[in-house]
């Protein structure tokens, strides 16, 4: 038995409780702590911290994360254990860099280290969700479930990446043809059109030719140039969007950029709220699952309201009360948590409101691809007029002045 010193709330008066409880596992302590009708806020082994954890870049493809889970899920679930388990996924995944990876974890499980142990070793490729939640499992002895769950919470997550990205594409797709075409007519056409006026003594260029005949000189003699600066702005702005000040940045315009804003303040309530429900349905304690939320959703801004809040709950408050007024919150999440927390349900309350958002996510994206191509069909149309106007005028000009019939003489 292991003693664990824990901080809790009773959701009834709001009173801030600490105490000690003996228990197998931080699993089984929250189970005795919420049996004592209490909310569960810190918890940890007497005389021991929580960990810290860092941020890591993933590199193994995220359906091939959730694969890995729900098949480790179904074998360990049909009784074969772990070792055995491992190994039967290692002979199915395509996936090479996988594979190398779950054959170590192989060898780490049969050296008698854990399965969590062995998951933490790789924190760019296993999450921390990831590893809370087999924590969570292999503690309580619900690997398969705790898996389960992590293949589902993946899941909804990536089809939510999946369709902002979708919605992208269509204008990206666009600006790149208009580039083409602009480029196209600067660098062949106009050209021409230049050789025909020259060859009529005293004719004008209408302006919109001019301008366009200018920066057709330009591209053309200093082609280089515009490469070089095209790759130095390109370099720059990779090199600033790593640095801290450009993530912030960058993550300032998801959130005030239109039409995304709303969308993308959707897409990180979802992913809030949903790996908030998984974590807490795990028996996560309530700081630990803020902690590990807070970088899950990818957004600095929403990360410090998260930890904000989490400083207000170490002082007593609810977590509802905590991120109630917070501007990067939507209202209905701090209401829907309040109803959680006073019915003893969080985890579902929670799983509803990224059900809600992840249903709003998907008519928001028709919205906004309703709303962009009218926008983008009236901005190719303004390029296509000015360019047509270029190549045009002095055509229209020659032949009403008479110019081409006297060349022609």
């Amino acid at each position: 038995m292991l003693s664990y010193q824990y901080v809790a709330r009773n959701p009834v008066t709001g009173e801030r409780v600490k105490a000690k409880v003996e228990a197998q596992s931080e699993q089984d302590a929250v189970k005795l702590i919420r049996g004592q009708g209490l909310m569960p806020i810190d918890i940890k082994v007497e005389g021991s911290t929580l960990g810290v954890f860092t941020d890591h870049v993933k590199k193994v493809r995220a359906k091939d994360r959730v694969l890995f889970a729900r098949q480790l899920s179904t074998l360990i679930n049909a009784g074969l254990p772990l070792v055995q388990s491992l190994r039967q996924v290692s002979e199915q995944t395509t996936s090479k860099p996988l594979k190398v990876i779950i054959d170590d974890l192989v060898s780490q499980v049969e050296g008698g280290v854990s399965f969590t142990v062995a998951l933490s070793k790789y924190p760019a490729v296993f999450n921390q969700v990831f590893i809370s939640l087999v924590s969570a499992g292999e503690s309580s002895g619900t690997l398969d479930s705790a898996l389960e769950r992590i293949a589902i919470q993946q899941e909804k997550d990536a089809d939510v990446v999946k369709k902002v990205r979708g919605a992208m594409v269509y204008p990206l797709v666009v600006v790149v043809v208009m580039l083409a075409v602009v480029t196209f007519m600067l660098v062949k056409v106009l050209p021409q059109v230049q050789t025909l006026y020259v060859s009529f003594p005293g004719a004008t260029l209408p302006l919109p030719t001019r301008i366009m005949l200018d920066i057709s000189h330009f591209v053309i003699k200093y082609w280089w140039l515009v490469v070089i600066l095209l790759a130095i702005f390109g370099f720059g702005g990779w090199r600033y969007s790593k640095t801290e000040s450009g993530i912030r940045a960058f993550d300032l315009l998801k959130l005030r950029m239109p039409p995304f804003a709303g969308l993308m303040k959707k897409v990180y309530m979802a992913r809030f709220a949903r790996t908030g429900s998984t974590l807490v349905s795990a028996g996560v304690p309530l700081l630990q699952m803020l902690n590990i939320t807070a970088k899950a959703v990818s957004n600095t801004l929403i990360a410090d309201s998260i930890k904000k809040a989490s400083e207000k709950v170490k002082g007593g408050k609810a977590l509802s009360d905590s991120l109630n007024g917070d501007p990067n919150f939507l209202p209905l999440v701090p209401s829907m948590i309040h109803i959680g927390e006073q019915s003893g349900a969080m985890e579902k309350m929670m799983s509803k409101t990224a059900e809600y958002y992840e249903k709003d996510v998907d008519d928001a994206i028709k919205n906004i691809q309703s709303l962009l191509e009218p926008i983008m069909m009236v901005l190719l149309g303004i390029v296509a007029l000015f360019i047509i106007a270029a190549v045009l005028l002095p055509i229209y000009n020659l032949a009403g002045s008479g110019a081409i019939n006297q060349g022609g003489v």
